[in-house]
């Protein structure tokens, strides 16, 4: 990697619309900023780019003086790699628009663009596409993985909605990949991550979704925790598909619907979800608190905006975060045992087990349509996140997901994760995420869209040759 002087720094600023920032600069720690704490780097220089001419001019840049290339979408990824030490951060907050097509039910969103964003704009015509569950996190970086959230069992992946997107290669050269244009790519782009290029606007299929949505909370306390989740086991698998879970082990929050005596104690939440009528809702809701009589409960409609945005606080920038991810095909007895074994050896209150339910469309879409990694069978996805205040609780929680992800393999789908979750890893690692087969394709398509690596600052997969 070679320094960076004034004098070029000069000429990428002749050379874009945007603002570049250097250290020292106001501006530049705000622009080099992410959301996990735990992660602090200093970038040579972060160009705010204004439009897809910006990138390919940074991009060209870094390519000639040597620079290693990061991309901040919304800067959501607990891995950090959005920014590095000493090389070019291309942030693309400043392209976040977001323009509805009703009549052909479309959008067309900006690579800096928030779920937050997605939602507000698409909500005012009450529809959506398939996003994640929290709405601070960057469109960008969540759809090039996959995308899993609320809407996953009715609509699939967001990527699976994704009907089209403007990609700035490492060459400069700006593109349409679809179905028909640049076809190798946009399969790609769909779960093969930020290998290939800086995607400045995606285009999105939409559904009639809400306005308003029925939300059940259940919470059994730790010394059921094991009867809960069996319980949930047999139940959630059933449930139909216009509804959907979020199973958590973590305490409960200190929020008006919880019980005061309750706050803060450790246990099962489930997190029922009905798009479909409230009357039915109010049944699945019924057959669960019979199933096994919560500690406490609380059902409402709940605009889906605000569904959204119901982990937001608890997950607010400025944490100290680790995590690791498996899937697994149910939830046995020795996964339970192993789970509910662990749940009481964090050392703080906020880090968290989340189950994601994946099923019905998610496993409609045939399993080489997409990059995505994981095969589409049935299963749970496992997310496994330690949340700490500061860094000396963080290395301890850190220790505590990498031991739960160890007790937890000889009960997953294997070593292969989901992209989105993956913090450390090998290319052991990584190829065991998409197989063989799909690995091979995307390093072929690698080697044409980015045969340098310019783009590596990622899950990588190198060009192939």
């Amino acid at each position: 990697m070679t320094a960076t002087s004034s004098a070029d720094l000069a000429l990428l600023r002749s050379a874009v619309k945007g603002e570049v920032h250097a250290p020292g600069d106001s501006g530049y720690d705000e622009g080099r900023s992410i959301w996990n704490a735990q992660i602090d780097r200093r970038p040579a220089a972060v160009v705010m780019a204004a439009g897809p001419d910006d990138v390919a001019a940074a991009i060209g840049f870094a390519r000639e003086n040597g620079l290693e290339i990061s991309v901040r979408g919304g800067g959501h990824n607990t891995g950090g790699y959005a920014v590095g030490d000493g090389g070019l951060m291309i942030n693309l907050a400043r392209l976040n628009s977001v323009e509805v097509d009703v009549e052909n039910r479309r959008a067309k969103v900006g690579g800096g663009a928030l779920l937050a964003d997605l939602d507000a704009a698409t909500q005012a015509h009450g529809l959506a596409t398939p996003g994640g569950m929290v709405s601070h996190t960057g469109v960008g970086g969540l759809t090039l993985g996959g995308g899993m959230g609320w809407l996953t069992r009715l609509h699939g992946l967001t990527i699976d909605n994704l009907t089209g997107a403007e990609v700035v290669l490492a060459d400069g050269r700006i593109v349409w990949a679809s179905e028909t244009e640049h076809a190798d790519l946009f399969w790609a782009l769909r779960g093969g991550g930020g290998n290939f290029g800086v995607v400045t606007t995606f285009e999105f299929a939409l559904h009639p979704v809400g306005p308003m949505v029925s939300v059940g909370l259940f919470f059994w306390e730790v010394e059921r925790a094991t009867d809960a989740l069996r319980m949930l086991r047999d139940k959630v698998p059933s449930i139909p598909q216009d509804s959907n879970v979020i199973i958590g082990l973590l305490n409960a929050p200190p929020a008006p619907f919880v019980p005061a005596e309750h706050h803060f104690q450790p246990g099962v939440l489930l997190v029922l979800v009905g798009f479909g009528s409230p009357e039915d809702h109010a049944a699945q809701c019924a057959e669960v608190g019979a199933a096994l009589e919560p500690l406490f409960s609380f059902a409402t409609p709940m605009p889906y905006v605000a569904l959204q945005q119901m982990q937001d606080e608890a997950t607010a920038h400025g944490q100290f975060c680790y995590e690791k991810g498996t899937q697994l095909a149910e939830l046995s007895d020795g996964a339970i045992d192993v789970f509910v074994s662990h749940l009481g050896r964090r050392t703080v209150p906020t880090s968290q087990v989340l189950f994601y339910r994946l099923d019905h469309a998610y496993s409609a879409v045939a399993e080489n349509a997409t990059a995505y990694g994981a095969t589409r069978t049935p299963r749970y996805a496992t997310m496994l996140v330690a949340l700490t205040p500061n860094m000396e609780a963080w290395e301890a929680e850190r220790q505590w997901v990498r031991n739960l992800w160890t007790d937890l393999q000889p009960y997953s789908l294997g070593i292969g994760d989901y992209v989105n979750n993956m913090v450390e890893f090998d290319a052991e690692r990584i190829l065991a995420s998409y197989g063989p087969e799909k690995y091979a394709r995307l390093a072929g398509i690698k080697a044409v869209y980015d045969p340098e690596n310019l783009f590596r600052r990622n899950v990588n997969i190198p060009p192939a040759g």
